[in-house]
């Protein structure tokens, strides 16, 4: 079967021909001929069976390409035309030097680059990232020293500006701010060092981290999410890789209780928060309240002290892992009014005692206590205003009688014992 042209890149070039084209189609091993019309092109090159690389001949207007083979004569109606293209023209690089390793990204700025075939770092081509036709951007191949850098288009060559290839010190790191973290990631790390110029990746571990800012000295970086573990973080540049420091993933902590469970609105009591990823705590709150302070015992357990608030509240730790969130467990604390006492009925009995004695008042719900001068005496709670409790006995005299919740002691009033 004959040789089948599919395309030509590009398919338009200078009339004095040199133009460099790259043809597309199959059959073109043993290829030996390729004709713009009806001339012949040169610096032929069969790369394979699908692609030969070739100079156009000088022509006009529009001429049909051919391949010749062993087998016969391309057909295909692929068209090639001459036209007057303004050469191209280069103004800058950014950067004008980089790594003698190559891999950089290059922006090269100018006029006519249009259809850009090669760029050309000395002898050695560049890989084309980006083509428009006043910038190309293009990753440097490997080098040494100052070359000259170059853009061909169907318009030619353009002229040379130099690149130097530079000597890039290794990067170093020296402190990661904060060294820990949530497994949920997304937090912002600060890495202090040297040389870290042009990051290209910083890896947590084998993840990747998005990179935010990037100086000599300071990179900013959102850190990617992870198990909880302990990872190095690693950062490259075109110096290469730096010096691992180590990041730890913190599981979010977890209260399942707090003890005591209830307490007066005016705080300053001391409350038992048990769970678990309690050790790394930076701050404890009640509700929106943060806790006057605290200290952790250990993993399970820490105390903090309740500051002042009203109804009942979620009591959260904060770590580097986040904030506990409700789960298993009983993370509620409620704040109590101190309780009143308003009146006794009766307020005299006798000192055999056994007399029932209603107590009105107000935040007599929690109450754990009834004393008649100090003597404690059985009870019950009917409401949060109401209480009934049995005198016990005591000597003739006024005794005060007095309530106490989780939110402290009553205020007192007197009950009178009668002689019998």
């Amino acid at each position: 079967m004959a040789p089948v042209v599919t395309s030509v890149s590009p398919a338009q070039g200078n009339p004095a021909g040199g133009t460099p084209v790259t043809i597309n189609g199959s059959g073109f091993i043993g290829a030996t001929v390729v004709r713009f019309g009806p001339n012949l092109a040169t610096n032929v090159v069969v790369v394979s069976n699908t692609q030969i690389t070739a100079r156009t001949p000088p022509g006009s207007g529009t001429a049909k390409v051919t391949v010749t083979g062993p087998t016969g004569t391309s057909t295909q109606n692929v068209f090639f035309t001459y036209t007057t293209v303004a050469a191209p023209v280069l103004t800058a690089l950014s950067p004008a030097s980089g790594p003698t390793g190559g891999g950089n990204t290059v922006t090269l700025t100018g006029t006519n680059l249009t259809g850009a075939t090669q760029v050309l770092f000395g002898a050695t081509p560049a890989t084309i990232l980006t083509n428009t036709a006043t910038q190309i951007t293009a990753t440097a191949p490997p080098g040494a020293g100052t070359v000259n850098v170059t853009v061909t288009t169907p318009g030619g060559t353009s002229n040379t500006l130099p690149y130097t290839y530079t000597t890039v010190s290794a990067p170093t790191l020296t402190n990661l701010i904060p060294n820990s973290g949530p497994t949920s990631g997304g937090n912002t790390i600060t890495l202090t060092g040297t040389n870290l110029t042009g990051a290209t990746q910083v890896l947590f571990g084998a993840t990747p981290a998005t990179i935010l800012t990037n100086t000599a000295t300071q990179i900013t970086a959102t850190a990617p999410a992870g198990p909880a573990s302990v990872v190095n973080v690693t950062v490259t540049t075109p110096g290469g890789i730096s010096n691992p420091l180590s990041y730890i993933y913190v599981a979010a902590p977890v209260v399942t209780g707090v003890s005591p469970q209830f307490g007066p609105d005016t705080g300053g009591n001391s409350v038992t928060v048990t769970g678990s990823g309690l050790a790394l705590a930076s701050a404890v709150h009640f509700g929106p309240t943060l806790a006057t302070g605290f200290t952790v015992i250990s993993d399970n357990q820490l105390t903090a002290t309740a500051p002042p608030g009203t109804g009942t509240v979620v009591v959260t730790v904060t770590t580097p892992g986040g904030t506990s969130t409700l789960g298993p467990g009983n993370p509620y604390y409620t704040y109590l009014g101190a309780p009143v006492i308003d009146s006794l009925i009766p307020d005299e009995g006798s000192s055999f005692g056994g007399d029932s004695v209603t107590i009105n008042g107000s935040n007599l719900t929690y109450t754990d206590s009834v004393t008649f001068g100090g003597v404690p005496a059985s009870f019950s709670v009917l409401s949060d205003n109401l209480a009934v409790a049995t005198a016990p006995a005591h000597a003739a005299g006024t005794v005060n009688v007095q309530l106490h919740t989780p939110a402290g002691n009553s205020n007192t009033l007197p009950f009178t014992y009668d002689p019998v």
